[in-house]
């Protein structure tokens, strides 16, 4: 699977170290490489499909230092889709009031009939992109019933319940932004941790250097703004539990075997 690392936080932060930190995990995650920054209501995004510890265009970045106010980062271990730039994570998309969403993924999709439409639409191949499809799909539908009405707390009921129904049956540890918040879930237990401190809030698939990491909430929507929890979505029962019998008939049905 892949890697996640987030930051929101209310000043710049250094995240230097920590990044460095993160992408090492590339030995086991080679497949490709990416980070969005995201600063003054505008973003940065930067990716390759190759490994992290081998990109020289990343270790100059990372030498250059990182210090931000809102990052996301991913590292990929290919499941769906092959090893090539559409398929590098994050992946970003626009709605139709030219909103900005930014879309990062640890997980496949086994069951979701809804994402299919999304086979011929999307650019790439992975499962991941045609959730942030999906998703941005929600909101335009949403907004184009609601018209001026369509405030913030309607963005976050509808990004819920896209996440509340995408859950059973999937693994869905997703890390997304619409440019101005920062929203948070996970539905596997032990896979993605959070550590908060200092007006500053980190997330990390595996706790990364020093503090006190503890367990993203499990089954849950989480938002944040400036190093803040905004939103607490409720609890949901689509719990996701390994299956490697189901793993290997996806990957064989994938690869046309």
């Amino acid at each position: 699977m892949c890697e996640l690392f987030a930051v929101s936080a209310k000043n710049k932060t250094p995240v230097t170290g920590l990044l460095k930190e993160f992408f090492s995990h590339s030995r086991e995650h080679s497949n490709g490489w990416g980070i969005a920054v995201f600063e003054n209501g505008f973003q940065n995004v930067e990716r390759e499909p190759v490994r992290a510890s081998d990109s020289a265009y990343l270790k100059n970045r990372l030498a250059a230092g990182f210090e931000v106010t809102t990052v996301m980062a991913h590292i990929r271990k290919a499941t769906i889709g092959d090893v090539e730039y559409r398929n590098t994570h994050p992946f970003v998309t626009r709605d139709v009031s030219g909103r900005v969403w930014t879309l990062m993924h640890n997980g496949t999709i086994f069951e979701s009939g809804v994402l299919s439409p999304y086979l011929h639409r999307q650019k790439g191949t992975t499962d991941s992109e045609r959730v942030l499809l999906y998703l941005v799909d929600q909101i335009n539908e949403n907004l184009e019933d609601e018209l001026n009405s369509f405030d913030v707390n309607e963005r976050f009921r509808v990004a819920e319940e896209v996440v509340v129904h995408l859950s059973p049956g999937n693994k869905l540890n997703l890390v997304f932004s619409d440019g101005e918040y920062l929203y948070v879930h996970k539905n596997a237990p032990g896979t993605l941790y959070i550590r908060e401190e200092n007006d500053a809030v980190f997330f990390s698939t595996r706790p990364l250097g020093t503090g006190n990491w503890n367990e993203v909430p499990q089954n849950q929507m989480l938002i944040y703004k400036d190093g803040y929890r905004i939103y607490t979505g409720e609890k949901h029962n689509g719990t996701y539990v390994e299956n490697e019998e189901q793993l290997r008939l996806l990957y064989l049905s994938y690869s046309g075997l």
